[in-house]
This record gives C-alpha cells, sequence and structure tokens, in this order.
C-alpha cells in the first residue's frame, strides 16, 4: 500500500495536514500537493462543484417530453410567484416606511416651536 492510498484511506485532513506541513518545510512541495489535489481530484468538494454549476443553469432533456412540459411550466410558476412575493414584500416595506415618516410627521406637529424650557430650582 502506497502513500497515497494510506492518505485517502485517512482523508481529506491527511491531505490538508501533508500539505500545510509541505508549505512549512519547503514551500515548493506544499505547493505540488496542493497542485495534485487540485488536478487529481481528491478534494471532492471541488471536483463536485465544477459539474453542479453548469448543470444546474442548463436543464438537459429527460427524454420524456411530457415530463420536460411539467417541469418547465412548474419552474416558470415557481419563478413568478416568487417574483410576485418579493414585489409584495417590497410594497410592505414601502408602506411600513410611509406609515412611520407619517407617524414621524404627526409627533413633529406636536412639539412646541421653542426649544424645551429648563427647571429651575429657584
Amino acid at each position: 500500500m502506497g502513500i497515497v492510498e494510506k492518505l485517502d484511506d485517512i482523508g481529506k485532513p491527511a491531505w490538508i495536514g501533508l500539505m500545510v506541513f509541505g508549505f512549512i518545510v519547503f514551500w515548493p512541495f506544499g505547493l505540488a500537493i496542493l497542485g495534485y489535489l487540485f488536478w487529481s481530484g481528491r478534494m471532492g468538494c471541488w471536483k463536485r462543484s465544477r459539474g453542479q454549476w453548469w448543470q444546474s443553469e442548463k436543464r438537459s432533456s429527460t427524454g420524456n417530453a411530457a415530463f420536460d412540459e411539467y417541469r418547465s411550466d412548474t419552474l416558470r410558476r415557481l419563478e413568478d410567484e416568487q417574483k410576485e412575493f418579493v414585489d409584495f414584500l417590497e410594497k410592505l416595506r414601502l408602506a411600513k416606511d410611509k406609515a412611520e415618516f407619517d407617524q414621524f410627521m404627526a409627533n413633529r406637529g406636536r412639539r412646541p416651536d421653542g426649544p424645551a424650557p429648563e427647571a429651575n430650582g429657584a
């Protein structure tokens, strides 16, 4: 069993530890390990995320036209509902801001124009 297999059995922490140790001892060694991790796909999260980004943007056909149409209609409907909900929240925020401003103006109108009288102890 080689070093690579032993490190793979231990998992990602072993690779990260070896890389950090490599940077501490001799930085080109650490850089080489980092390059190997990228090239080999040993860090599964890096490998997985690359494929998922464009896969989620571009929905491929399942081969069933009825299901693809249903999925497209459902996604379009959900996107429209999300837009309507965001618009509704914006209207709520504007209404709340207007109510607070109106309350501020009403309270400001009741306040006396001059400075507040000081309490004299004499």
